[in-house]
């Protein structure tokens, strides 16, 4: 039985505004920046990234990531972290005390363009986690605002939503508050970030997406919105991409034998149905929740984590995420607001995976995001057996994943296809969580 068999080869103009239609084909302008479209995002933990949990200890590991394959890094909170109510010793990236400056625990905002300077030197997108919902208790703003930047109750006292006791709810009813934010992100993407991926996006009114973006992307062209969240609004002309949580929950209940094939088929059937064709989805198997709050793939997936890696890198609409630390099979809940880094790096046959399927990404223009993406098919297969195609003018490839933990029978793979990559296969076809992907 083969466990691992690995087989694979040695600017367009954003038009997001509210209420104006996106692109939907080829001779049209695109809808996203054409760079997005078969990115794969990286999520940088700074403060676990390494043992100094600095900017520039962490721009040394920015040609490994270029060199697996990766487009985009997206790095968790930057910026100061209020005190007051602060959880743990460190606290929350996600409470925020001032949005225009850096956490002395990275560096100096010195440090941080040295590490965007050379994320662009080896051509890497860099965005930036941006937490409109909410400050810190004591942030910046608290002390320099009127009261009414914030959502106060009946006694004056700034509010706190869910256990998120270390933090200030900020007001949207102010338009002093909403032009701040806006200055603020202007701050950044000045600097040359090519984005932002929003916390908590549906938290914050839309009016101030479909307002706030369009400017955004106006005065900075080809820069990229991710939001967290999977509401259909958040595509009305504001985000280019949103979480696909839903699919994150069903691929933890497929592993478990609770789901299968039929579920997978129904949801991305839904999907298609209630998301525009450009709107694209972000697809995960951890990312800093997942890992700190639900445990890692690996608790939550056991075997069957790699074939669903291998889902996120292929599904339509799809953009895969790598979270810190999975490119090395890292199996532990990062502490959330302590120090816990990784000791050391290591290239082993995780990175390997990672960047097979990087490249199957980036060389077969079908697996593309959004409304560029290959026209997708459901093939007939083995109970158990999810086999799809994904297909452009030029470019077909056929995916085969066995979506349960017993051996299945499979098609062999023809003398006129070529297979690209596969794991957990045998003579007999696909072993448990077994998969292929080929090209015809």
């Amino acid at each position: 039985m083969k466990k691992i068999l690995f087989a694979m080869l040695a600017l367009a103009t954003v038009v997001s505004c509210c209420n104006q239609p996106k692109a939907t084909t080829e001779e049209q302008a695109s809808a996203h920046a054409e760079w997005s479209y078969d990115a794969v995002i990286y999520e940088m933990n700074v403060r676990q990234y390494t043992p100094e949990g600095t900017f520039t200890a962490a721009a040394e590991h920015l040609p490994r990531l270029k060199e697996m394959g990766v487009d985009v890094v997206w790095m968790m909170p930057i910026y100061p972290i209020g005190v007051k109510e602060r959880k743990g010793t460190l606290g929350s990236y996600y409470a925020i005390s001032d949005y225009c400056a850096t956490n002395p625990e990275f560096g100096t905002l010195e440090d941080f363009d040295a590490f965007l300077s050379k994320a662009h030197d080896l051509g890497l997108k860099v965005i930036l986690d941006w937490v409109a919902n909410h400050t810190s208790p004591d942030a910046k703003w608290i002390v320099e605002q009127p009261a009414d930047w914030y959502v106060r109750d009946e006694n004056g006292n700034t509010i706190v939503q869910y256990d998120w006791t270390d933090i200030a709810k900020l007001n949207y009813d102010n338009h002093d508050m909403r032009k701040a934010m806006e200055e603020a992100m202007r701050f950044w993407l000045e600097r040359g970030v090519d984005g932002l991926r929003c916390d908590m996006a549906c938290e914050v009114p839309m009016d101030f997406w479909c307002d706030v973006l369009p400017r955004l992307r106006a005065d900075y062209p080809d820069t990229y919105f991710l939001a967290e969240g999977e509401n259909v609004e958040l595509h009305t002309d504001a985000f280019d991409s949103s979480y696909s949580w839903e699919l994150h929950h069903l691929m933890n209940s497929i592993a478990r034998g609770e789901k299968g094939v039929k579920e997978l088929t129904e949801y991305l059937a839904k999907d298609a149905e209630q998301h525009p064709a450009e709107a694209m989805r972000l697809m995960f198997t951890s990312n800093h929740d997942e890992n700190s709050w639900a445990g890692t793939e690996f608790e939550r997936m056991g075997e069957a984590y790699n074939v669903m890696a291998m889902l996120t890198f292929t599904l339509p609409k799809g953009q895969p995420l790598i979270y810190t630390g999975q490119e090395m099979g890292w199996n532990k809940r990062f502490e959330f607001f302590e120090k816990d880094h990784i000791p050391a790096w290591e290239q082993n046959a995780y990175a390997d995976t990672y960047k097979l399927l990087c490249h199957i990404r980036h060389t077969n223009p079908a697996l593309k995001a959004g409304e560029k993406g290959g026209e997708f098919t459901i093939l007939p297969s083995s109970e158990g057996v999810f086999k799809f195609s994904r297909e452009v003018e030029g470019n077909k490839v056929v995916i085969v994943a066995n979506l349960t933990a017993e051996a299945k029978a499979c098609d062999k793979i023809a003398d006129e296809q070529t297979l690209l990559a596969a794991h957990n296969t045998s003579e007999q076809g696909l072993e448990a969580w077994g998969w292929m992907i080929y090209t015809e």
